[in-house]
């Protein structure tokens, strides 16, 4: 595991650039068949920024090209979702429960943020028990932003915290890591309401879970972003004075 100051730079890093979160200005739902796409009212997809009229739009779930001045441009991804730089404006295809949509970002708008986080406690870094479910099981999350979607568990990490069970939900897994969608005493006054997320590492049986790293979700930064919600088992009694607070 990197270090807790690496963590931070690298975090900070990710959401100043480009494809971060704080130049988001649309996120529009994409129909079948080729949709005229651009800033005037007559378009089939209106955005806030850009050209009047950037070009003609055909995407599915996957792929997407931009038709531009009789030049098709293709979206390719590199990591991460398919995404074209045009015009002044990164374009990224993502998909939700099966439906394309198309985020926007202006590459001309300032990125900067403050993060303030609780002081670095190395009480709130547990170890716990890292446990396999016999049977993977397939459970509905509730998303802010969007309807609810189907994710498959396989795996939850349990340990105690003053003398209260915890069980913990691993809902997600980003780069081959699970991610907690969590929430507990802290939310709403001092961190983000809806909820922060914390990515850990399993070592063979246990997962040590640092709640210095519990930092808010896209959501916090922009409202075209979709966020999970904590299922009933990561919504916690307790606070959890560790980790990011809530934007200023």
């Amino acid at each position: 595991m990197i270090s807790y100051d690496v963590w931070q730079t690298e975090r900070l890093a990710a959401l100043v650039a480009e494809d971060g979160w704080l130049n988001l200005t649309d996120r529009v739902e994409i129909p079948q068949g080729p949709q005229n796409i651009g800033r005037a009212r007559g378009n089939d997809l209106v955005l806030s920024v850009g050209p009047q009229h950037l070009g003609v739009l055909m995407a599915t779930a996957h792929s997407a090209v931009l038709r531009v001045a009789d030049q098709d441009l293709a979206f390719t991804a590199q990591g991460g979702n398919p995404m074209l730089r045009v015009l002044g404006l990164l374009l990224e295809l993502h998909s939700v429960e099966g439906q394309p949509a198309l985020r926007v970002r202006d590459l001309s708008l300032p990125r900067s943020v403050k993060l303030t986080s609780y002081p670095f406690d190395p009480t709130w870094i547990i170890t716990a028990k890292w446990e396999t479910l016999a049977t993977p099981q397939a459970q509905l999350v509730d998303q802010k932003g969007a309807g609810a979607t189907q994710v498959t568990l396989t795996h939850r990490a349990h340990f105690t915290h003053e003398g209260q069970d915890v069980t913990l939900l691993a809902t997600h897994w980003k780069a081959g890591k699970p991610m907690f969608v969590i929430r507990d005493a802290t939310a709403g006054a001092e961190t983000y309401a809806a909820s922060r997320f914390l990515i850990a590492e399993p070592a063979g049986e246990t997962i040590t879970l640092d709640f210095n790293r519990a930092h808010n979700p896209p959501c916090a930064f922009s409202d075209f972003a979709i966020c999970p919600l904590p299922p009933r088992e990561n919504r916690l009694p307790f606070a959890i004075r560790a980790g990011e607070r809530k934007l200023g």
